[in-house]
Parts: C-alpha cells; sequence; structure tokens
C-alpha cells in the first residue's frame, strides 16, 4: 500500500531496538511505503540528533507530514487507519477486543524478561532466567496457546496483525536465550520467523553487528 505522503519510522539498531522493530514489522508487512532513519542508540549521534525527530527523545518515532506520533502502540494504531484500511486488526469486534487487549498486556508488562533478556537478534546463548522471568514467559506462552487454539493460526489472531508484531520481539528473544518453550509456541515463533519482513530486519541487524564488529578491530 502506498501513499502520495511518504512516512519517515525513525528507529534504532535493528539489533537491539524492540520498540522500533513493532511498527517497522507491521509497515514492511503490508507494503507501507515508508522512509527509514536508523539512529544508533546510546551514542553521541543518537543524542545529538533524536531531538529533530522525537519529543521524547526516544524510537521509534513516526512522521506524516506535519504529524508526528511516538510510542509503538501508537504508531501501530495510526499506520492501521493511516494506511492498512483496519487490516491490522481482526475484523470481528469480539476477536479485534481481544487482540488489544493481548497488545496492551505487551505494551505495559513482562518488565522481568524485558530486563533480564534484552533484544539481541544475532545472539545464541542457553542462560538460564529467573524465577520472575520466567513467569513472564509462562504467561506468554499461556497467551499465545490461548489465541492459536482459539483462531486457528498461524498467527494469534489467524492472520498476522498488530498482536503478532507486539510479540515479535519476544519471539526473538527466545530464539536468542534458548528459552524454553512448549510445541505450540515453538510453532508460532517458526510462523514470525518465515515472515519476509522479519528475515529482513534479521539480515540487516546481523549486517549492523558484522560492521560493528570490523569498527572494533
Amino acid at each position: 500500500m502506498t501513499s502520495s505522503t511518504r512516512p519517515t519510522l525513525v528507529i534504532g539498531n535493528k539489533n537491539f531496538s524492540s520498540w522500533s522493530l513493532r511498527p517497522w514489522l507491521l509497515l514492511k508487512h503490508f507494503d507501507v511505503d515508508f522512509a527509514e532513519i536508523r539512529l544508533p542508540l546510546d551514542t553521541p549521534e543518537f543524542y545529538a540528533t533524536i531531538g529533530r525527530y522525537s519529543p521524547t527523545g526516544r524510537v521509534p518515532v513516526l512522521q506524516d507530514g506535519e504529524l508526528v506520533v511516538w510510542d509503538s502502540l501508537a504508531i501501530l494504531e495510526y499506520s492501521n487507519e493511516r494506511w492498512l484500511e483496519g487490516a491490522g486488526w481482526p475484523a470481528d469486534r469480539a476477536t479485534r477486543a481481544h487482540a488489544r487487549a493481548v497488545s496492551a498486556e505487551m505494551h505495559s508488562g513482562f518488565q522481568a524478561l524485558r530486563s533480564e533478556c534484552p533484544m539481541d537478534c544475532v545472539r545464541r546463548t542457553r542462560d538460564p532466567i529467573s524465577a520472575e522471568a520466567r513467569r513472564d514467559v509462562d504467561r506468554i506462552a499461556t497467551l499465545w496457546r490461548d489465541c492459536r487454539n482459539r483462531y486457528g493460526g498461524p498467527f494469534l489472531f489467524g492472520g498476522f496483525s498488530i498482536a503478532d508484531a507486539m510479540y515479535a520481539p519476544v519471539a526473538l528473544r527466545i530464539t536468542s536465550y534458548g528459552i524454553d518453550v512448549g510445541p505450540i509456541e515453538r510453532e508460532y515463533v517458526g510462523a514470525l520467523l518465515g515472515l519476509p519482513a522479519l528475515k529482513s530486519w534479521l539480515a540487516d541487524a546481523e549486517a549492523e553487528q558484522r560492521n560493528a564488529h570490523k569498527a572494533t578491530r
């Protein structure tokens, strides 16, 4: 989907910025034409530049003409109305309410998992996680199983939706940190990893890290 006004999405490093991934993935999956500005997190360049784009000094932030939208979920909602004609949420009202609740829980919760296992796309370890982080994983697994059993998959609400964009960084954490989950959860992780848009993000993340290693030699 294209627009006469090309929006700009300002994001952080693709290897590390989980909040940037969420709106980027939705826009790419639905073929929205947008410009991308990538700022390396926690660098002098980031702090010198981010104020031009974001009132909060954080990423992601979307610019659409004169409009500035910050916060990942707000960008997802706006993008759904602006370019997707509502396709980012399930068509059924009750299912849509369920998808919004699942997405909001991701937006506000799971702090232990986030802090212990920050997104690092190229990482491959099997480090133990705390009981608190395990509780987060178990709750997420319950959500995923319920949605997959209720709506039939391959994604949480049948077809790809904003809810899947919200949980994509969790799938990457499970892969990066070797977190044990059940077969239904592994199938869902596989469905997300099979998305062409997510494959593109991961390829860019790997390239970032290769270039970073070269720069430090």
